[in-house]
């Protein structure tokens, strides 16, 4: 994703307070080996950073719900887990893996790569693949909406029961498209020019919700408006959809490799039971339908 500046300013405070899925659930992230997904993508023919290790890499603090007790080699939270589940595809055990430290901006800059991929919500974009390589995307981004607790519309469970709030939402953004698609509330949206706008516009009061990408609602409720919950999340349609994607050193040899990987983790239905474990109800941000 694109994050706004103010993500670093108050990322202590987003991993400290963050809803997250229970501890003891740990059932798809178990990351044992799997059998590779063809003979060139066997674990002893990889070229990696460090042999014998698949080294994976990400930001620190690792923020929840993405990990979780800022733990990356603990397999809980969304990404550990997908990384796991990667990693056993390509055939590697648990004690396989080792994570390092990469600095969000580094990670997708141009130059060589002291990691095999690394994983920390970084949305596949074409300036961005100029300087490094993507995986197919492991997740599509989806949408969340975001109040006051306690307010007219925080207990909302369908997209119907949201038609006569008044939306608040930046312009030209894919959350702005959604609300004028999906949810096609009564009234126009208030739409800001800055998404902080928005926020604050919904801290005043002014608006009964705002419509953000589900990554920067979790942000939201964390670190930026006191006593907020999100409703739910929801499907944008039309247009691109964002994903995000494993980070690779450009002209990778494991490229091949772990898209298949990613690919055959998403046709067996693994990356959506991870995706609902961690970023779903038990997150605190249910389906909206």
């Amino acid at each position: 994703m694109v994050r706004p500046s103010t993500l670093l300013a108050l990322g202590a405070l987003a991993a400290a307070v963050v809803a997250c899925a229970p501890a003891d659930n740990t059932a798809s992230t178990t990351g044992t080996a799997g059998t590779a997904t063809s003979t060139a993508c066997g674990k002893d023919q990889l070229k990696l950073v460090n042999a014998g290790k698949l080294t994976i890499g990400t930001d620190k603090p690792a923020f929840e719900p993405w990990f979780k007790d800022d733990d990356p080699a603990n397999g809980q939270g969304f990404e550990s887990a997908v990384a796991f589940a990667v990693a056993g595809e390509l055939g590697f055990d648990r004690d396989e893996v080792q994570w390092t430290t990469v600095k969000f901006d580094s990670a997708f800059a141009p130059g060589p790569k002291q990691f095999d991929f690394d994983v920390n919500q970084v949305s596949i974009t074409p300036k961005r693949a100029e300087a490094v390589d993507f995986s197919n995307g492991y997740y599509t981004v989806k949408q969340a909406v975001v109040t006051v607790d306690g307010g007219k519309f925080a207990g909302a469970k369908s997209l119907a029961e949201l038609k006569d709030a008044k939306i608040g939402v930046q312009v030209g953004t894919t959350s702005f498209a959604a609300v004028k698609e999906v949810i096609k509330p009564s009234a126009d949206p208030h739409v800001y020019n800055d998404q902080i706008d928005a926020v604050t516009a919904l801290k005043n009061k002014q608006v009964d919700a705002i419509v953000v990408d589900l990554p920067t609602a979790f942000y939201v409720t964390a670190a930026q408006v006191e006593n907020s919950k999100i409703v739910g999340q929801f499907s944008a349609t039309g247009g691109t959809p964002e994903e995000f994607g494993l980070v690779m050193q450009k002209g990778s040899p494991l490229k091949s490799c772990v898209d298949k990987a990613v690919d055959a983790l998403k046709s067996k239905g693994e990356l959506a039971k991870i995706e609902q474990q961690w970023l779903g109800s038990a997150a605190g941000a249910p389906e909206l339908s």
